[in-house]
């Protein structure tokens, strides 16, 4: 028997997104109303509340459920698209639905039709889902100490999470813990549950409104119908890890464009020419038109490495195999190691080519390179080109896990 739905505030319905076109669209919409208060909120640390209700009614955060569950069940193609177009305009709201998307894929995997059938309903319903994934103070990142112990009618989990981005406005958490066979698993918990407590404790220099501070779990109860097997993923070919990296790097992209276009507005309309290129207006300068050709073209092969990445997830998910996973993997792997550099170039060559009024904090552009540095610490990007070398040299094919 399902357990019932958490208890949630009144929101409106969700809409039902069909297709890629109309995700798109909403994206876009979307977007041009979170950008002209991204400033405010990130200077005043006002959490968006309201843009996230928007963005649930919106339908996009139900658009990779399957057809057969009645979403529209759009690919990596799309998927990227939406996140860009999202993060060029407020990159706090496009990575809050991140660790949603991907747990929703965990089901995907692992879930049983009873249990897709259920969480999918409540997606479709516009019920978020946030993570409770990383710790701290563990030997490496991979180290979890949150278990998971059977008991009557199901598990209770105890433990502290940090990092928890998307918690703090989720219905559902879902929660990375070890069973008793020291496996992972992934248990799907209601945000009120009894032991349960979200701390807003996050004082990152970026990101500042994504709310990634921590949870913690003191003998929360668990059905057994709400925890799937996650180390399953990972015994096969698997796209679980490319599909989660490969929407950070479309946040990484579109924090470069955003700070790109925030540029070239600054320089438009407030940026006096440098004297020695004896120009009336700034836009004139040709060393400066030359510096915004260099950055365009920085953009333009982060969004392009980002498009042949999403399009081989595609690719490999019609026709899984180690090859096609590896090959997915790869350039992910690409894709994001570039859109790194991208992001924290373009957001501080902002300063470089609008000069120095640009950094005052009554313009608040400085939030672009705040929020690519600490956005960008996610995983190293040494790894990336690590895998890209050997498998360039040696031909050797990219580890399985859920960082690649």
């Amino acid at each position: 028997m399902s357990t019932p739905a958490p208890t949630t505030p009144a929101r409106p319905a969700a809409h039902v997104i069909r297709d890629g076109s109309e995700a798109l669209d909403v994206a876009a919409g979307l977007a041009a109303e979170f950008a002209p208060g991204a400033a405010d909120r990130d200077a005043h640390r006002r959490l968006p509340h309201d843009e996230l209700d928007r963005l649930s009614a919106s339908g996009l955060l139900a658009v990779t459920v399957p057809a057969g569950h009645g979403g529209a069940d759009l690919g990596a193609d799309t998927l990227t698209e939406v996140f860009r177009i999202l993060a060029a305009a407020d990159p706090n709201i496009a990575q809050i639905p991140h660790s949603h998307f991907v747990y929703v894929n965990a089901l995907r995997h692992q879930g049983t039709p009873e249990q897709r059938a259920f969480l999918f309903g409540e997606v479709l319903a516009g019920r978020r889902i946030g993570n409770a994934q990383s710790e701290v103070g563990t030997k490496h990142l991979m180290d979890y100490r949150t278990r998971l112990e059977p008991t009557a009618g199901g598990y209770t989990l105890n433990g502290t999470k940090f990092y928890t981005t998307g918690a703090l406005y989720a219905d559902w958490i879902a929660v990375l813990a070890r069973g008793t066979d020291d496996k992972i698993y992934v248990a799907y918990v209601p945000a009120d549950s009894p032991g349960l407590t979200i701390v807003d404790d996050w004082t990152g220099m970026g990101q500042r409104t994504t709310a990634s501070g921590t949870v913690r779990l003191a003998d929360v109860h668990v059905p057994a119908d709400r925890v799937i097997p996650h180390h399953l993923t990972f015994t096969g070919p698997q796209l679980y890890g490319a599909f989660a990296q490969v929407l950070h790097a479309a946040i990484d992209v579109g924090i470069a464009e955003g700070a790109l276009a925030d540029a070239a507005a600054f320089v438009r309309e407030k940026t006096r020419p440098w004297f020695e290129a004896e120009v009336e207006h700034a836009t004139e300068d040709p060393l400066l038109v030359q510096r915004f050709g260099e950055l365009s073209l920085r953009a333009r092969a982060a969004r392009a490495l980002l498009r042949e990445a999403a399009r081989e997830i595609d690719a490999a998910a019609a026709d899984l195999d180690d090859a096609s996973a590896g090959r997915a993997s790869l350039a992910v792997a690409a894709a994001k190691a570039y859109s790194d550099g991208a992001a924290n170039e373009l957001a501080s060559a902002l300063f470089e080519v609008a000069g120095t009024r640009a950094s005052l904090d009554s313009f608040n552009l400085h939030r672009h390179w705040r929020n690519a540095r600490t956005h960008t610490l996610h995983d190293p990007v040494r790894w990336k080109i690590q895998h890209l070398g050997r498998a360039a040299l040696l031909g050797t094919a990219p580890p399985r896990h859920g960082l690649l």
